[in-house]
């Protein structure tokens, strides 16, 4: 285990990855993921490990520079902002704005104006700026009343991200409905596609569609109120389940369909309660999308936990020590997402997710030494 705090592993990290760009180089779809690797590494307690792995995530990949600034965004006039929502060549602006924002107010504030602004594009680019914004929440708030630079300025860029990459979705997603989550899932039909369909083709051409897609706006009620934690839960749980019986295409979209919940869970706790309902509401809303996009049947999910409660898993340790070991970053963030969701309210699901997906994602090449 790491020697190294968390509070220092993170802030390390976060100097290695500074001059890193928004996204990789080459693939304008595929999101910076090092600051959120490394945060999952130090909570895991593998905080040594950063620098070589730092090293290693940088070496894999081009990524391209900081971005510059044009125009100042006025976050007093909605006139200003709105505009930019979505505009990725504004992303230097966005994180301009969240940088004076934070150094002229506490974290806590900037979060809660933003969060309701920024929550009806939830999709940003497979929900990364969500993500990305709630990992440096998670920072910032262990930090007490002393985060350090580096960790605001993360915090800006994470709501920096989303903004710039803001996505909506037809229709407003209400929790009125009858289902729990299994069963509004259940209802949805799929259609089905090629298993070598392209992520980022898929993605665009069936959400252009969804509008056209009756039960899809069928689902966006279907929902019923309970807890924000409890219904979570049921979606970490359902989508851990999911991620283990959608093995004919990639396994990164519906990762993201638990680390996404998972993220929401980690910033409630700063939100005020009447954002809890609207938070949960918007990520059924993706999972109702991502089902429609990324699952061309509904086969076997619904013994999915019949089967992960039959599987033999390996211990937590063993699970967090081959996360660390394989590297990928998104067998990292999953990885601790399924073991938080599991200790908060245990589901075989979670485990043998997290057992299963680092075999279908190649491994992080050797990591050059720090």
């Amino acid at each position: 285990m790491t020697s190294i705090s968390y509070g220092d592993a993170v802030t390390d990290a976060l100097d290695r990855l500074d001059d890193l760009g928004y996204e990789r180089a080459g693939q304008a779809d595929l999101a910076n993921h090092g600051p959120m690797g490394a945060e999952a590494l130090a909570v895991l307690g593998h905080g040594d490990a950063i620098p070589a792995w730092v090293a290693g995530y940088r070496a894999a990949m081009p990524n391209h520079d900081r971005p510059s600034r044009g125009f100042d965004l006025d976050p007093t006039d909605e006139s200003a902002w709105r505009p930019a929502l979505g505009a990725i060549d504004r992303v230097g602006d966005w994180e301009h704005l969240f940088r004076r924002e934070l150094a002229e107010a506490p974290w806590r504030d900037v979060l809660v104006r933003w969060w309701p602004r920024l929550l009806p594009g939830l999709m940003s680019r497979l929900t990364h700026g969500t993500i990305r914004t709630a990992h440096a929440v998670r920072s910032v708030a262990a930090a007490g009343g002393a985060p350090s630079p580096q960790q605001l300025t993360e915090l800006a860029r994470g709501l920096a991200y989303w903004a710039a990459r803001f996505t909506s979705l037809p229709g407003t997603p209400r929790l009125e409905g009858r289902h729990d989550v299994a069963t509004a899932v259940a209802a949805l039909p799929r259609t089905p596609f090629e298993p070598t369909a392209e992520p980022t083709a898929l993605l665009h051409d069936r959400l252009s569609r969804l509008h056209e897609q009756p039960a899809y706006h069928d689902a966006l009620a279907a929902l019923r109120a309970d807890q924000a934690q409890s219904l979570l839960s049921d979606m970490t749980a359902q989508f851990a389940g999911l991620c283990l019986v959608h093995t004919d295409y990639s396994p990164i979209p519906l990762i993201h369909a638990v680390t996404a919940p998972a993220a929401i869970r980690l910033v409630l706790p700063y939100l005020p309660t009447e954002l809890h309902a609207p938070s949960v509401a918007a990520m059924w809303q993706i999972h109702a999308a991502m089902l429609l996009v990324f699952t061309g049947t509904n086969r076997d999910e619904q013994t999915a936990r019949a089967s992960a409660a039959d599987t033999n898993v390996r211990s937590v340790d063993e699970l967090i020590s081959r996360a660390v070991e394989h590297g990928d970053e998104h067998v990292l963030k999953f990885t601790e997402a399924c073991l938080r969701e599991h200790a908060l309210r245990p589901d075989p699901r979670y485990l043998a997710a997290a057992q299963a997906i680092p075999d279908r994602i190649p491994a992080q090449s050797p990591r050059p030494a720090p």
